[in-house]
């Protein structure tokens, strides 16, 4: 009886496999994606990739790909926030001057393709980032690297304008941080998915046999990694669902063997009641808030009446009427909880100035501070506002959240919201703030999940100059802190340093922190291995079936 079901079980899975291979025209090389039966894991998820190559992306869907089949010098081993020598040989040593780091790399190494993998390499990923500097992409993250040289096949030097960075090893970690083949990726542009799949251009615990954009995607282990976490499974199918709705009844009828991102709060409350599948929650993180583009926001720089103090009172008001509680409670049902500081709670550095500064003190809202902030500035009410969200990306709680927060905003009679929604890929398009653009919202929503855990990935991709938000935000004295809390390597300095950030942003405010939530995934019964720990990223190495 049991081989009959181990039979059964592994021609349905080989199936499975052809099917989604097969879906809106999926392009194959012949792998061997499907090879082995129970070794195939297949994964859920309603997260959306931007790009396969780095250079071009900077958000959880893409990541999640590229963090499967491209490798880094460092990463973290499950169960543990250290970083571990991924490809590096060592722990690299920094120069007498704390100027130059050096890095060895393991001997050997190869990508699926056959090409050596080498310092050259290197050097050519991280140099390629930054030309390339797409308004999406990861570059805000090397603005300490002031240069990476090759010295051999296996060293690798990065010079760096912060003596004794104590970010540099947390952003070779990143999403700034895959190694690409220089043989294969372009050096001056982004380099199609199509050409990076079939070319085969993966060094990582995984290869791509078959990509179909948010559609489905094949992985088979790629048996020349030689780095941190080689894969325990053979291959990975993950298929992409509209709605979070799917990928619920996906998960219960055992269609997929884990779904990842992002089931809905009442979701994840039904499934953890269904004794067919398992609940597993991980270290928490990712970040909710309100961005405001300051070009282009009431009274902003680029506007007719621009006014830089009725601008700030705006945003000021707004932070006095946000209610977090109700956020979290009614909408996200506590599983994401209120996040009154810059820095999350559990980093160093933490501090709820938000809580003290704006609402009633104690987390609750005030129209009366609200109302007398506009008053003191001329700001005539009610102010219009034009609020944007994103619920294919966000999830599709995003609705319920946004609707809160316009009804928490209008109902101080000091605004007038007009809420709209727009499909991801022109949502993250049309967000930023560029030489040639203001940009499309003067409100909008952001979702943050961290690249490394350290206080740092909470400030510079945020508030320093050249930032990821590229919401046209500026303030050269928050910039200077930034860069000096990254070389203190003292812990009680730095901690003063990042507590001075955060009260001088609570009084710009830029953006406004609401939530801070936790990692979840839902898996089928006899799935194990499923690991979401400090990485804040969802591995698939360690995913066995059985």
């Amino acid at each position: 009886m049991k081989l009959n079901s181990r039979l059964t079980a592994a021609v349905a899975a080989v199936a499975a496999v052809a099917s989604l291979a097969a879906c809106g025209g999926v392009k194959d090389d012949g792998g061997s994606a499907a090879a082995s039966g129970n070794s195939v894991i297949t994964i859920g998820t309603t997260d959306k990739i931007t790009s396969l190559d780095p250079a071009g992306s900077y958000d959880n869907g893409s990541y999640a790909v590229q963090i499967q089949v491209f490798p880094f010098l460092y990463a973290q081993n499950y169960g543990t926030s250290e970083l571990s020598a991924d490809i590096a040989a060592d722990d690299g040593t920094w120069s007498s001057d704390g100027t130059e780091f050096t890095v060895k790399l393991k001997s050997g190494l190869k990508f699926a393709n056959g090409d050596a993998l080498t310092a050259s390499d290197v050097k050519f990923s991280y140099d390629r980032i930054k030309t390339i500097n797409d308004e999406n992409g990861p570059s805000s993250l090397l603005a300490n690297i002031e240069s990476v040289t090759a010295k051999d096949d296996t060293t690798v030097v990065f010079k760096d304008s912060v003596p004794f960075d104590v970010t540099l090893k947390q952003v070779m970690s990143s999403p700034a941080g895959p190694i690409v083949d220089e043989q294969v990726f372009a050096a001056d542009k982004l380099t199609d998915s199509d050409t990076i799949v079939s070319k085969k251009a993966f060094a990582g615990p995984y290869s791509l046999t078959s990509f179909k954009l948010n559609e489905a995607l094949a992985y088979e282990k790629n048996a020349s990694y030689q780095g941190l976490t080689p894969a325990k499974n053979d291959a990975v199918q993950v298929k992409y669902f509209a709605d979070a709705s799917n990928l619920k009844l996906a998960v219960q009828q055992g269609q997929v063997d884990v779904a990842y991102r992002s089931l809905t709060p009442t979701d994840i409350d039904d499934l953890s009641k269904d004794s067919k599948v398992k609940v597993v929650k991980g270290p928490g993180g990712e970040e909710r808030l309100l961005v405001f583009n300051m070009k282009i926001q009431p009274y902003g720089s680029a506007q007719p009446d621009a006014d830089a103090a009725k601008a700030k009172a705006v945003r000021q008001a707004v932070a006095n009427l946000i209610d977090r509680t109700e956020l979290s409670e009614k909408v996200y049902k506590g599983t994401y909880t209120p996040m009154y500081s810059f820095i999350p709670d559990g980093l160093l550095g933490h501090s709820d100035t938000l809580k003290e500064t704006y609402g009633d003190g104690n987390g609750k809202p005030s129209a009366d501070k609200a109302k007398a902030v506009l008053a003191a500035a001329g700001v005539t009410t009610p102010v219009d506002l034009k609020l944007q969200y994103n619920g294919d990306h966000y999830g599709s709680s995003s609705a319920d959240e946004y609707a809160a927060i316009k009804t928490q905003l209008e109902s101080s009679g000091l605004f007038t919201v007009d809420l709209q929604q727009t499909e991801w890929t022109q949502y993250n398009k049309a967000r930023v703030v560029t030489e040639d653009s203001n940009g499309s919202y003067p409100v909008y929503q952001l979702g943050w999940f961290p690249d490394y855990s350290d206080p740092d990935n909470y400030l510079s991709p945020f508030f320093r100059d050249g930032n990821f938000v590229n919401n046209g935000y500026s303030n050269s004295e928050i910039n200077d802190l930034i860069v000096k809390q990254a070389g203190e390597k003292d812990e009680n300095a730095r901690k003063g340093v990042l507590e001075q950030i955060q009260k001088l942003e609570t009084d710009d405010l830029s953006t406004i922190p609401l939530l801070q939530g936790n990692q979840v995934a839902v898996t089928g019964s006899s799935v194990s291995g499923v690991t979401l720990d400090a990485s804040f990223r969802f591995r698939y190495a360690s995913v066995t079936k059985g």
